[in-house]
């Protein structure tokens, strides 16, 4: 069946709910249809060529059309397309993958829980902790420390461990047992200082709420290696070593969340080992199928597999799609993607920092305040005055000007506030990371000639 794009919208508005949207303001101009993919491209139902400066969302990491995955799966699917891994069962694809897992991650972690998204596997971290310190003798360790302006999904507890006001606020959250602190972000709270004294600074937010709740009460502490929905928050080199001394201190859990980071993306394996801390608890999830089948999970460290295995006592917790065959079969397939091309190797070493001289570059734009890059990530915060820092109102809703200017010169980049991001498909070419630099030049540029027309400047 052939259908226009107005077809396509108003059959959408009709009866799809999609996430994270004003589905009134959605119905009223009609979503943009997406109809094929290829290597970092993108077309949509009108024709346009956009370039997916996003890797879909932060997960098509080795980009689009990959037969390999494609391949894996219709093998899998002809095989055995589901069975489950309940009842002392489990499939080959995922036994696996999970050797696989144990294979690339830190070498703390030589067991896997699968679960179906990275928003799952931070329900499963809550459960997993709090089983531990049960099983310790101390089920008083409740609390689970976050972060403010962190995104750990938007399941129950995913939500309630992220840090969003607008999330919290709609139902009642967060759950009981979760506790906040600031974000290490240098450019709104640490001017004023070095960014190392401020790293410390910030870590030390954590030692100041674990004495305010009591060591005894405290599970652990989560976050992600750089903050990704938050915007692409880099926290300064000093952080992350300093939270893990603390957490040490104290004898907290340390929970890395690698959902957005994870697979290269930081230009290691994992962001933990980017940042030089070592977690007892690892998600993961996007980028370990390159977002090609969901799957998800967690990375258990030794400390607690052992108190688990070797206590014996059923953990109460599962999916029904933990371990999913296709999706194992998929993950597989991209992990020895990954290895055969050296694509986490070349991030390192060439494309992560091609992509930070051209934000390097971008700095001297009237409208960019801050720049920050790490491996393929990137944000470029917008500014009203780059003399003095100082921001847009929030009414004026500068980053989603800049957005429109981008997904009409076929740039897909993502606005979080007035905080340009960037995450794109790990496999990206010199010339095409050019192509990227220029557009976003051309799209900064058009933003600000539309501010000043609406005398915003």
């Amino acid at each position: 069946m052939t259908r226009t794009t107005r077809q396509w919208q108003a059959a959408d508005a009709a009866h799809h709910l999609h996430p994270f949207t004003d589905f009134k303001s959605l119905a009223e101009r009609g979503s943009r249809i997406i109809v094929r993919g290829d290597n970092i491209y993108l077309w949509d139902s009108e024709g346009h060529r956009i370039l997916d400066g996003m890797s879909g969302l932060w997960c098509v990491n080795v980009g689009y059309g990959r037969k390999e995955l494609v391949q894996a799966a219709t093998h899998q699917l002809e095989t055995l397309p589901f069975y489950n891994s309940f009842f002392q069962t489990t499939t080959q694809p995922a036994i696996e993958l999970a050797e696989l897992l144990a294979e690339v991650t830190p070498p703390q972690f030589n067991h896997v829980f699968f679960s179906g998204s990275g928003s799952e596997g931070n329900d499963t971290v809550v459960r997993l902790v709090r089983r531990y310190w049960d099983l310790m003798g101390q089920p008083e360790r409740q609390i689970i420390i976050s972060r403010h302006n962190a995104y750990h999904g938007s399941t129950m507890a995913g939500a309630s461990l992220g840090g969003m006001w607008g999330m919290h606020e709609q139902g009642g959250l967060p759950i009981p047992g979760i506790a906040h602190i600031e974000q290490p972000f240098w450019f709104d709270h640490g001017q004023g200082y070095t960014r190392d004294e401020f790293g410390l600074m910030a870590a030390r937010w954590l030692e100041d709420k674990i004495q305010a709740l009591g060591p005894d009460k405290v599970a652990a502490f989560i976050g992600e290696p750089v903050q990704g929905a938050g915007g692409v928050i880099v926290p300064p080199a000093t952080y992350w070593p300093e939270v893990q001394r603390i957490c040490d201190r104290h004898g907290i859990l340390l929970v890395s969340d690698e959902v957005i980071c994870g697979f290269g993306r930081t230009g290691n394996w994992f962001g933990c080992e980017t940042f030089g801390f070592r977690p007892d608890l690892m998600t993961f999830a996007k980028g370990v199928t390159s977002g090609y089948i969901p799957l998800g999970g967690v990375m258990v460290g030794e400390r607690i597999a052992r108190v688990m295995i070797d206590q014996g006592g059923e953990f109460q917790h599962g999916y029904t799609y933990s371990g999913h065959p296709v999706g194992c079969a998929v993950g597989i397939a991209n992990i020895r993607l990954l290895q055969r091309e050296g694509i986490v190797e070349r991030v390192r070493d060439e494309l992560g920092p091609h992509l930070a001289w051209h934000f390097g570059e971008l700095a001297d734009h009237p409208l960019v305040g801050e720049v920050q890059t790490c491996g393929m990530m990137g944000a470029l915060h917008l500014v009203r005055d780059k003399a003095t820092d100082e921001r847009f109102p929030s009414r004026h809703e500068v980053g989603m000007v800049c957005r429109a200017h981008c997904f009409a010169n076929g740039l897909v980049m993502r606005a979080v506030g007035d905080r340009m991001i960037v995450a794109p498909p790990l496999v990206m070419t010199i010339d095409q990371l050019d192509e990227m630099g220029a557009l976003i030049r051309r799209c900064l540029d058009l933003t600000l000639g539309d501010l000043q027309g609406r005398g915003w400047l």
